[in-house]
């Protein structure tokens, strides 16, 4: 499984905007989109065979980068949640859709604030 980061800029954003969001949605097993044009998906195919499924989605003047990249990332303003796909009938639990990346360390169980002492009127 590799993942790629995929990137476009539509020269008119409304024309398939969310036809375009949709076909990246159903590349691969998971995605991510930490920006409004920019998406990160886990998938099991050439990045040749990515840009040629979402050229139908795409005009002439319209632009596309696909690239295979590592598994880090640093993030600025944004943040970054995988979503599965969900298959038909299939029963998925509460929040189990949602993988951290990248993996962060167990936190610290949660410490009850203390009271902030209340000014008297005088």
């Amino acid at each position: 499984m590799q993942t790629f980061l995929i990137s476009y800029d539509l020269a008119k954003p409304t024309r398939n905007k969310h036809a375009l969001a949709t076909a990246i949605m159903g590349l691969g097993s998971s995605w991510a989109r930490p920006l409004e044009c920019t998406w990160y998906v886990r998938a099991d195919v050439a990045e040749s065979q990515i840009a040629a499924r979402l050229a139908a989605f795409l005009d002439d003047d319209d632009g596309l980068l696909v690239q295979a990249v590592e598994e880090e990332a640093t993030l600025a303003n944004t943040s970054l949640r995988w979503f599965r796909q969900r298959r038909p009938g299939f029963d998925i639990e509460a929040g189990s859709n949602i993988l951290a990346f990248p993996a962060v360390a167990a936190m610290a169980p949660a410490q009850q604030e203390l009271p902030l002492p209340m000014a008297q009127a005088g």
